[in-house]
């Protein structure tokens, strides 16, 4: 007949603090307080289950009881250790507060606490899940707990302190237990299968620590679970088909085609993964998604990681509806392909600041010279602003154009009425100005879509931009005049501009008027003039 084997989670139960796993503080804090016998009668272990409450309290009552005296590091050998190690010391008594929730149960233990130890230096009581018990049970345990005789101690243990009165935890000392780590969690697994000679990979070792989440007893169940499964042979396959998630190996291929915005096999990925629950599988998106941003990935910049998360994190709510699971991870991946367009744009801004940079450009203020032409027509305010972006790259003005050519994307007449009305004048401190000079008819267009646009404009200058409209400032046409020159004129920008105006120098008519022509005024606004002095032509 063969021997019952017993569980890793009671087979590697910590025996005393320095096998404690992930409480490095609580341990430490409590063998001070043993070592310099400053001792409370109360104690508190609050924290989530797993995270090694019972065996702490075990094992400080075992330290607490050791015939070689109180010490952090208690023999182990002496007939009070071995019972205690065994659960079957009488001077330890545990109760479950779930199950012994009553009035009565609480009197019962109030009862015990008037006789003293039978063999051992304290009698000790660990109240596990003592946020169970009823009012009148805590109101029956108050004044024991608060003034209980010498050779009485109390442990309380709990998963929810917030439902303790606040006249209980004013009565002890509080250690709060934190989730461990998955790093500790799979050293622990590592050094437990050593010792049971069993074969592993670390990546399954992470996803099954992963699926814990944050709890040691939980992840070694999955352990034990595991070792049968796989025949004591643990690999990733195994672990992902155990546990019913989706393979890494699987997931960097469906990201890969994101990246080649090959939609034929997202689809064919989305098609496979509705065999699994969808909520998980977002979840195990955004696992695989924090591994490659800890590895810094460069495929997967932060800019890439934070809209991705976005996107999943955005689909938590179409779970919460009951929303189809197809059809939120096609949307998700649909938006994730969107979402790379973003590099598209970093791409075309790069390459208009390298094409910026074989400008010759002098910036030292001087003279020029506008020659006005025989016959001037002030030149549309979307004529003159291209070309003082050939000149100096306006952030601004790169994405305006993005945005025109999204709203053609979007609708073929509504980009060419926004593309042939709307005129960039500025983007600054998240407000985006144009001027808009559309007729009747794109006026109509422009309303009607204004949603979209206003959609877009987000999207490309970010969701704080807000949109000022200016009313249209172009002027008719002048009639033929004859043409000044103006020279001598001091900029406050690069003087090569004036040479594309494209002005043809003539001669000069009455100075005074030639101050108050519209396009010497809108020179002198655009190129910041701080001195103008017009001269006969010689």
């Amino acid at each position: 007949m063969k021997e019952s084997s017993e569980v890793l989670a009671r087979k590697y139960r910590p025996k005393d603090f320095d096998e404690l796993v992930g409480q490095d503080t609580i341990a430490q804090t409590l063998s001070l307080a043993l070592d310099s016998n400053r001792l409370s009668h109360a104690y508190l272990f609050s924290g989530l289950r797993g995270s090694g409450k019972t065996s702490t309290a075990r094992i400080f009552a075992k330290a607490l009881l050791c015939e070689k005296g109180v010490s952090s590091k208690p023999c182990g050998v002496c007939s009070s250790c071995v019972s205690a190690s065994q659960n079957s010391n009488i001077d330890i008594i545990e109760m479950d507060g779930a199950s012994s929730r009553k009035i009565d149960d609480i009197r019962d233990l109030v009862e015990q606490t008037k006789y003293k130890p039978a063999s051992a230096r304290y009698k000790i009581f660990i109240i596990d899940e003592v946020h169970m018990l009823t009012k009148e049970a805590f109101n029956a345990l108050l004044k024991t707990l608060e003034e209980p005789p010498s050779y009485i101690k109390f442990i309380l243990a709990t998963t929810d302190p917030l439902k303790l009165p606040a006249t209980i935890l004013s009565r002890t000392q509080h250690f709060r237990f934190k989730s461990i780590s998955t790093t500790k969690i799979v050293e622990h697994l590592a050094y437990i299968l050593n010792l049971e000679k069993i074969e592993y990979e670390d990546g399954a070792l992470e996803i099954l620590a992963r699926s814990g989440s944050g709890s040691l007893r939980d992840t070694l169940t999955l352990l034990d679970q595991a070792i049968i499964y796989s025949k004591n042979h643990i690999d990733i396959n195994v672990v992902t088909d155990m546990l019913g998630l989706v393979d890494p190996k699987f997931l960097s291929q469906l990201f890969e085609a994101i990246f080649a915005k090959d939609y034929q096999k997202v689809v064919g990925f989305t098609k496979e993964l509705e065999a699994y629950e969808a909520d998980m599988v977002v979840d195990e998106l955004i696992s695989y998604l924090k591994e490659k941003m800890f590895r810094g990935d460069r495929e997967f910049s932060t800019l890439i990681l934070d809209r991705f998360f976005r996107i999943l994190s955005e689909s938590k709510y179409l779970f919460s509806i009951n929303a189809d699971g197809g059809f939120v991870l096609s949307l998700i991946f649909f938006k994730m392909i969107e979402a790379m367009k973003i590099k598209e744009i970093d791409q075309m801004i790069e390459s208009l600041q390298k094409g910026v940079e074989h400008l010759s450009v002098d910036v030292a203020p001087k003279a020029i010279t506008i020659k006005e032409p025989a016959i001037q027509k002030e030149r549309p305010k979307e004529q003159i602003i291209p070309k003082i972006a050939e000149q100096k790259v306006d952030d601004g003005l790169v994405k305006f154009k993005t945005l025109t050519d999204r709203i053609q994307d979007r609708n073929a007449k509504l980009g060419e009425c926004f593309r042939e009305s709307v005129s960039f004048v500025s983007y600054k401190d998240d407000v985006l100005i144009w001027e808009s000079c559309a007729d009747d008819e794109c006026k109509q267009n422009l309303k009607h879509g204004y949603s979209a646009i206003k959609q877009l404009v987000r999207e490309v200058f970010g969701f704080a931009t807000k949109i000022k409209g200016l009313p249209c400032t172009k002027v008719a046409p002048q009639p033929p005049t004859p043409e000044p020159i103006v020279t001598n004129v001091e900029m406050g920008i690069d003087s090569c501009m004036a040479n594309s105006m494209g002005f043809v120098e003539e001669e000069p008519r009455n100075h005074e008027l030639i101050k108050d022509e519209p396009m010497v005024k809108k020179a002198q606004e655009l190129f910041n003039v701080t001195k103008a002095t017009i001269q006969p032509k010689v």
